[in-house]
């Protein structure tokens, strides 16, 4: 990881987290589809975990039919299952689950959750964590607040439970269009370190 006092680089990669399911919602997809076309016509890559199938394989679809640059990152185990993307720009095989996230966080300048499950929540809650302990500097994304509502409702009670600083639930951003995600992150300033 970065040193979190250093100030951020523009971003020129997005690590998304996403489901390898598509949801019971069409919308979904299209919210994926509409954020992967954006990316990729700023010129900006988009980092993910390198599968062709849910949420995942629309939104490396979308990118790669948009012209953009796709880099997927995967551990054996699941390239051995035929879960890769055959057409990505990049595939990193890389040799677990650990491995795999510690990459993922190098590659992007900024995180973006996309609907998902146990797997998004797990990423997510981790960068977000690394965010406030200072081991990089970068902006934490939940995109579409519709459905990521009941998380942020459960962070708001820990904040008010004594759990969590105030200013590191202002620190999660929380958009619903890839407009509103460009302009956040041309104005991110990252929070204090926790423990700084």
């Amino acid at each position: 990881m970065t040193d979190a006092t250093a100030a951020p680089a523009p971003v020129s990669a997005v690590t998304v987290f996403t489901g390898s399911a598509a949801g019971v919602d069409p919308r979904y997809a299209e919210l994926t589809r509409e954020l992967a076309t954006d990316l990729a016509g700023r010129g900006v890559d988009v980092v993910y975990g390198g599968g062709h199938v849910g949420l995942m394989g629309v939104l490396a679809d979308t990118a790669l039919a948009t012209g953009g640059r796709v880099v997927g990152v995967m551990p054996q185990h699941l390239v051995d299952r035929e879960i890769a993307h055959p057409g990505l720009s990049e595939l990193e095989v890389v040799a677990d689950m650990h491995e795999r996230k510690l990459r993922m966080a190098a590659l992007g300048d900024a995180f973006v959750a996309l609907p998902g499950g146990a797997g998004t929540l797990e990423e997510f809650f981790e960068v977000w964590t690394w965010q406030q302990l200072g081991l990089h500097p970068k902006p934490v994304v939940l995109y579409d607040a519709q459905f990521w509502a009941p998380l942020t409702a459960l962070i708001d009670h820990m904040v008010a439970e004594g759990f969590l600083r105030q200013v590191y639930r202002d620190s999660l951003i929380v958009v619903d269009a890839p407009d509103e995600l460009a302009a956040v992150l041309e104005r991110w300033e990252a929070p204090a370190s926790k423990w700084g």
